[in-house]
């Protein structure tokens, strides 16, 4: 369990509270968690007691103990203890590698999104539809588009508009997506400005991919490069490498299936830190959508795709070698890698070709 994943069920855990009758206050639209200060134990701690003893009007260990019986129940959650005046501290039960790669393809491109019941809430829990405004710049309208695809990732109903027209050319290549030409009427969250520092040079001649590429990796405050070094197909170039990675995958998955075997999650040595990296998809994209920044997106796609990279040659069987279950459990291994280089591609508004 991430610590997103773990932030929702201490407010599923609220809710259950307040709908139980047991709590008589207004459920936060977050909750920290974070690992336990001094005194404490466990994987992560929490003081949404006490941030919500006086609306609840009784003692912050009070409400505590009240959170403690449902968060104690709750799937993925080893135990909980409390410390000092009412601090949750929560225990996780580990979850194995195999478990975690089996998760990933569940959910496919999907993994790291929002689940279904903070869609439901998340819109309201937060005010409303929050609107993203930019100005006809082209990196400003593709890092609004982009911010708002992982916001939506998140449960966040998001509007993008613009200050002024944009050149057509600008949004058709491009790709963006805007939902009026201009910032008009009122909405029920006070809009939110992306300006990233401005791209030099013509961007529209990288294309869609290499172009949103070239403006989305750099931090918002940086500068970025729009030379035709995004277009290079070189391990150079990172789009190159995550692009490479996961249409490596995909022809694994298919030369596997001439070979007459498919992916079975299970043991895997060596994976060059694949398991870390795709355990921490979805807080990259709470971060993301948090601080309106898809370059950490961006940068975790070249992470995952500099750590499989080494790994596929691994996969299938070698020479007269017959496929084994190490060989599926690393197929299976692959195509999560490559799952996660899809999905984040796509929230990115880049394609993730099978082939290159």
């Amino acid at each position: 369990m991430t610590p997103v994943e773990l932030s929702r069920t201490v407010l599923r855990a609220v809710r259950r509270a307040v709908d139980a009758g047991e709590l008589d206050v207004d459920v936060p639209a977050r909750v920290g968690v974070a690992p336990p200060g001094p005194g404490g134990c466990g994987d992560y701690a929490t003081g949404v007691a006490l941030q919500l003893a006086r609306p609840a009007g009784q003692p912050p260990y009070r409400v505590a103990q009240v959170l403690r019986a449902h968060l104690a129940a709750a799937d993925g959650i080893a135990d909980v203890v409390l410390t000092g005046p009412g601090f949750l501290n929560i225990s996780l039960h580990r979850t194995a590698p195999a478990d975690l790669v089996a998760e990933v393809l569940r959910r496919g491109t999907r993994y790291g999104f929002a689940d279904a019941d903070a869609d439901a809430n998340a819109s309201t829990a937060a005010g409303g539809t929050l609107q993203l405004r930019c100005a006809p710049d082209p990196r400003a309208l593709v890092v609004a588009d982009a911010t708002a695809r992982i916001l939506r990732s998140q449960g966040v109903a998001v509007r993008v508009g613009c200050t002024s027209p944009p050149a057509s050319e600008w949004t058709t290549v491009l790709g963006v997506h805007l939902d009026a030409a201009t910032d008009a009427g009122a909405h029920s969250r006070p809009a939110e400005e992306i300006r990233p520092v401005p791209a030099p040079g013509d961007v529209l001649a990288l294309g869609r991919d290499a172009g949103r590429w070239a403006l989305l990796h750099p931090a918002a405050h940086d500068r970025p490069r729009t030379g035709g070094e995004h277009l290079v197909q070189r391990e150079s170039n990172p789009l190159f490498r995550v692009r490479y990675a996961h249409a490596r995958s995909r022809a694994l998955a298919r030369n596997a299936a001439d070979l007459g075997f498919a992916a079975e999650p299970g043991p895997v040595d060596h994976a060059h830190g694949i398991h870390a990296l795709l355990a921490d998809h979805p807080r990259i994209l709470a971060a993301a959508a948090a601080h309106r920044a898809p370059d950490r997106l961006a940068r975790h796609l070249v992470a995952v795709a500099d750590a499989a990279l080494p790994f596929l040659p691994t996969v299938l069987p070698r020479g007269g070698e017959k496929p084994s279950a190490a060989h599926r459990a690393r197929l299976a291994l692959a195509e999560a890698a490559g799952t996660v280089l899809a999905g984040g591609l796509t929230l990115l508004g880049i394609d993730a070709p099978d082939h290159l």
